[in-house]
């Protein structure tokens, strides 16, 4: 029989999945925060008792990164109700913990080759908004100041958001393949 926590986390899981890939394509923000916030929850409930899992089964660097992927998504849920443009710098480092959390539990042949490689790829994606955003910040910041002292300067460039395409958009869909195959992992263990 499979266990309430198994079922719970699996519950967690497919919600964040959903309403996380679906707050990214809506148009209101009150309804993205709603449906992030949902989302938020859903999954740090799912990577607290994945991580209670794996540790019971002694394999650490899996609970480890259970437990990191837990704290970025903590960061993401704390900075959701102040809406995109105030939470980047919480995003920023929920998607690097993310990034960190995906790569620790991927690294052992735990889980199925191919939610590895989602993991893998999602990770690599994130990784690599992390450094667009941060490498990007210092340019955006001196020129809002140029634009403060010299209007003529100001430009119409776009900030970097969390519904940003190609990233870190692309990186989502490899996120929820990856939860997806959690899940089914969590589903078939008792069979």
């Amino acid at each position: 029989m499979r266990s309430t926590s198994d079922t719970v986390a699996a519950i967690g899981l497919a919600v964040g999945g959903a309403l996380g890939m679906a707050g990214a394509f809506v148009a209101s923000d009150a309804l993205r925060e709603t449906l992030w916030t949902i989302d938020g929850v859903g999954v740090v409930v799912a990577a607290a008792l994945l991580t209670l899992k794996y540790q019971r089964l002694g394999n650490d660097l899996v609970a480890a990164g259970f437990l990191t992927f837990l704290a970025g998504e903590s960061l993401l849920l704390a900075g959701n109700a102040a809406g995109l443009e105030a939470s980047v710098p919480s995003y920023v480092g929920g998607i690097c913990l993310w990034a960190a959390g995906l790569v620790m539990v991927s690294a052992q042949a735990t889980f199925a080759l191919w939610m590895r490689l989602t993991a893998f790829v999602a990770a690599l994606l994130f990784a690599v908004s992390v450094l667009m955003i941060l490498w990007g910040a210092r340019e955006q910041f001196q020129q809002k100041c140029a634009a403060v002292l010299r209007p003529e300067l100001r430009t119409n460039k776009r900030d970097f958001l969390p519904t940003s395409a190609p990233l870190p958009a692309a990186g989502y869909p490899f996120l929820v393949l990856t939860l997806i195959g959690w899940i089914w992992t969590l589903m078939k263990s008792e069979r």
